[in-house]
């Protein structure tokens, strides 16, 4: 059964808008999900200005993985990463101990691009908090992949329906990508104690109540889920172990607030390294 729904909370970031659904007032966490935006979809007309792009800044205790739906955002990092996402592919990086990355729109200033797609920020368990910063991309073609009446699926990370992702996750989770045609049901089963459904597009049925785009439905532990498009539907199946509270402030996720503050404070004195490709600006820290 559901026991919540997460209504997004849309925010204008000076050039394209995102769906705010976690953290939420009456849902912090999903399994290690401890942030989730919804990310256009937008339409960006050639020779889009750089200050739509997202410029270096930092994270701590944390993995960010952005998936897409439609368009190209070029990643930078202090690893010295250098890596396009398009869609259906992952860009999963490890913050740990700390990294820095922009986020830039190079071909959609070239030529013009849509974007739509989910960036999601996992949190480590308390021992890997402080682990090596990482990075790893994977096309689509190398991840799970299942088609079969009406549903077309894709294992982005972690353990499903007897799948491994190859992504390098830290706990155990999962993140599927469903898309179902009019009529076409699906079934989440109960391996996990917490798990929801976030309606990208489209319309779903659950229990005889129907449920729209942008809304994510938290679901009780221990029961299959059954779902029904009711018109051709988009929706990512989210969840996993619970890792215990974290602190969420600016870019940084933490088990610690003491942590946090340290972070803060390296940031704003200029102690972590900024990404060699992509170093002649950032983000101050705000406030």
């Amino acid at each position: 059964m559901i026991t919540a729904i997460i209504d997004q909370h849309r925010k204008d970031l000076g050039g394209f808008t995102v769906g705010r659904v976690l953290p939420a007032a009456t849902r912090r966490m999903v399994g290690p999900f401890a942030f989730f935006d919804h990310m256009g979809p937008a339409r960006f007309a050639a020779g889009l200005p750089r200050s739509v792009d997202v410029r270096p800044h930092p994270h701590i205790g944390l993995s960010t993985l952005t998936y897409l739906f439609e368009g190209q955002i070029m990643h930078r990092d202090s690893l010295g990463t250098v890596q396009p996402i398009e869609a259906g592919a992952v860009n999963w990086m490890t913050a740990g101990s700390g990294i820095t990355h922009s986020e830039r729109f190079e071909r959609a200033r070239l030529r013009g691009d849509t974007l739509h797609g989910i960036q999601a920020w996992l949190a480590l368990p308390e021992a890997d908090e402080e682990t090596n910063p990482a990075f790893t991309h994977h096309a689509p073609e190398d991840l799970p992949n299942f088609s079969d009446k009406g549903l077309t699926a894709r294992l982005i990370a972690g353990r499903a329906f007897g799948a491994q992702s190859p992504v390098p996750v830290h706990s155990p989770l999962f993140y599927i990508h469903w898309h179902l045609a009019i009529g076409a049901t699906a079934a989440l089963p109960p391996e996990y104690p917490e798990r929801a459904a976030y309606i990208a597009e489209g319309e779903v049925e659950h229990d005889g109540q129907t449920h729209g785009a942008g809304k994510m439905l938290i679901f009780s532990p221990g029961q299959t889920i059954t779902l029904t498009a009711t018109l051709p539907s988009t929706l990512l199946l989210l969840g996993g172990e619970p890792l215990g509270r974290r602190y969420l402030e600016w870019n940084f996720v933490s088990s610690r607030q003491e942590r946090i503050e340290q972070a803060k404070a390296d940031w704003r004195a200029g102690r972590m390294k900024l990404p060699d490709a992509d170093n002649q600006e950032f983000i101050p820290l705000p406030g």
